[in-house]
């Protein structure tokens, strides 16, 4: 019987939780456990917009429990070397050690040492019982939240006392034995989790559900492997469980700073999952067409509270996410060749398709526009500097490539006129780019406002080249562009906007940074379009940037590789990547 404690995955990625950036959480749990000068948080990875009237305010929302300290028999706080791994916090104390677990997504089981000892910390919540083992706390009004802890020692002295409208600051002092926990239990629900099951059997059970995620995962060579499986722990603790609008168990960009679901990091998310588990990969796009509205429209994001669709910043406009969904439908047939679930998910993607062109295609030329800066995830991009709408060659790609993959699909699934219709609408996609965007001169693809170039060097003036479907003599003048080391070969390429425009920005958002998803899109186009040794030089040197951190990034500067101040942590769809090229490149060296 295998002893999952000494599980090789699990002593890889000891310390990889800093708990500073990085937060002990679990899979489908909104726990996130911070350390800072001997005291542990917690905060909620919760959007509470009907509350604070603010999209982002969870990110500065203070935690709902807080400066949680160790404490000897005396009360004196006591000072811990904590050690990290991905299913428990170990936390030596000069009286002992403490040890965390999750028991479930909303509860934590503290195993205590023998002796006396006890714990102190603040709640953010307004209302407060004590009771013989422990007590409850209740945040009341709009948004509710409930707290009890729970001890199975014996309870020395316990106090509770209130800190203003909606705090209160508890002692609990105890005598501990074998086997002694406290148990904290953090619930929008009536009813809590105030069972305290045998301790060392549930560490066991913790370890052994952590060993079971990275060990059905597919081997990598050894030079990817730290980075690898902790781009696995990402993509299981960032997942949420289903709550609401939330109907399926879905990935955040980060629980940290992005808690919901976007519609394009879901896409990328999925390409990972289908290694492990398709379930939970199609249910990523699930959960995005179980909100399409009528017109066909799929949402920008989906929260707990509800769906992003329309915004009234930086301009007021319907709000969605490039049309990636039939691209990321086949990489997973490709991988579970699961018919059904093309049959199932065939007809919303037309629906799809078809807003795009109804609504969006303003001046009937064939090519469509963004009217919204954000539809198309690069929300800072010089790009929409002149305004909306702009016909964008991203955008166009991605409606020709989504028209190909219906093609494919529709053939798949027995429905060959529609095939034969969208591979037609799919070339003649890759005609109107070149009539209407390309510039001969300089050698790119433009995008268009009122039909004069916007003339700015970003990676998206390439994208048409991911189609695989150009003549040889424009990829090659796209290709040049891509390698030249002066716009977006610097030594973490692809820098989004060119290193010689004056626009870029290394350390702002898509005014500079490379994010990898530009880079995944663009190895794939290499190959589609013959440029193999070029596409595999793209796939080391993004693997070299997501390595070269103990954490994962939203982006990275360009020509360092350092994140910058801004970058979000714990990232979904860098990690996915990291994971999908890892393979691939395993794979191709074998």
């Amino acid at each position: 019987m295998m002893d999952y404690l000494a599980s090789p995955y699990l002593l890889l990625l000891k310390n990889r939780l800093d708990l500073k950036k990085i937060p002990f959480s679990d899979r489908g749990s909104r726990l996130l456990v911070f350390h800072d000068n001997h005291h542990l948080s917690i905060r909620l990875a919760e959007r509470w917009f009907k509350r604070e009237g603010q999209l982002s305010a969870y990110r500065q929302r203070p935690p709902i429990v807080d400066i949680f300290q160790f404490i000897d028999e005396e009360g004196n706080p006591l000072p811990f070397e904590v050690t990290t791994y991905p299913h428990c916090l170990v936390f030596h104390t000069v009286i002992g050690i403490f040890t965390m677990i999750f028991l479930d997504t909303e509860t934590l089981m503290v195993m205590l040492p023998q002796g006396k000892c006890g714990v102190s910390f603040k709640a953010l919540l307004d209302k407060a019982t004590p009771d013989r083992r422990g007590g409850v706390l209740r945040l009341t009004g709009e948004i509710r939240r409930n707290f009890a802890y729970t001890t199975n020692a014996k309870i020395l002295c316990h106090s509770i006392a209130s800190e203003g409208t909606e705090a209160h600051r508890i002692y609990l002092s105890m005598e501990t034995g074998e086997n002694s926990a406290l148990v904290l239990n953090i619930t929008p629900r009536l009813g809590f989790n105030r069972y305290i099951p045998d301790a060392n059997a549930m560490i066991e059970i913790a370890a052994k559900k952590w060993h079971e995620w990275f060990a059905a995962a597919p081997s990598v060579e050894s030079q990817y492997q730290q980075q690898y499986y902790f781009a696995w722990w990402v993509m299981g603790a960032g997942l949420i469980s289903t709550r609401f609008y939330t109907t399926r168990e879905a990935m955040t960009p980060s629980k940290v700073h992005y808690v919901g679901v976007w519609q394009w990091d879901a896409y990328f998310h999925a390409v990972a999952y289908r290694h492990v588990n398709s379930r939970l990969a199609q249910d990523q796009l699930r959960i995005l067409l179980d909100h399409q509205r009528d017109d066909g429209m799929i949402p920008d994001a989906v929260h707990d509270e509800g769906t992003v669709t329309h915004l009234t910043f930086p301009v007021e406009a319907d709000v969605t996410k490039p049309p990636l969904i039939a691209w990321a439908a086949w990489k997973l047939f490709e991988k579970d060749n699961d018919r059904e679930f093309l049959n199932e998910i065939y007809e919303p993607i037309v629906r799809w398709n078809n807003w795009w062109f109804e609504k969006n295609d303003l001046n009937k030329n064939g090519l469509c526009e963004y009217l919204h800066p954000f539809s198309s995830g690069l929300d800072d991009s010089p790009l929409w500097d002149e305004g909306v709408p702009v016909e964008s060659p991203d955008l166009n790609t991605y409606l020709c490539m989504q028209q190909d993959y219906l093609s494919r699909i529709a053939r798949e699934i027995g429905e060959m006129p529609a095939s034969a219709m969208w591979a037609k609408r799919a070339k003649a996609m890759v005609k109107h780019m070149q009539r209407l965007m390309w510039d001969e001169s300089a050698g790119i693809f433009w995008a268009l406002k009122d039909g004069q170039p916007v003339r700015v060097h970003t990676p998206f003036n390439l994208y048409p080249l991911i189609t695989g479907c150009l003549p040889k003599k424009i990829c090659q003048r796209l290709v040049t562009h891509l390698t030249d080391p002066n716009q977006f070969w610097p030594r973490f390429p692809v820098p989004t906007v060119a290193l010689n425009d004056p626009k870029y920005n290394p350390i702002q958002m898509w005014r500079g940074p490379t994010w990898v998803n530009v880079n995944y899109l663009l190895i794939e186009g290499l190959k589609n379009s013959g440029y193999d040794a070029i596409a595999s030089q793209l796939r080391r040197k993004t693997l070299e940037l997501i390595a070269g951190h103990d954490d994962i990034y939203e982006y990275y500067h360009p020509e360092t590789g350092a994140n910058p101040p801004k970058a979000a942590s714990v990232f979904g769809w860098s990690s996915a990547i990291y994971i999908d090229l890892a393979i691939t490149a395993s794979r191709e060296a074998a």
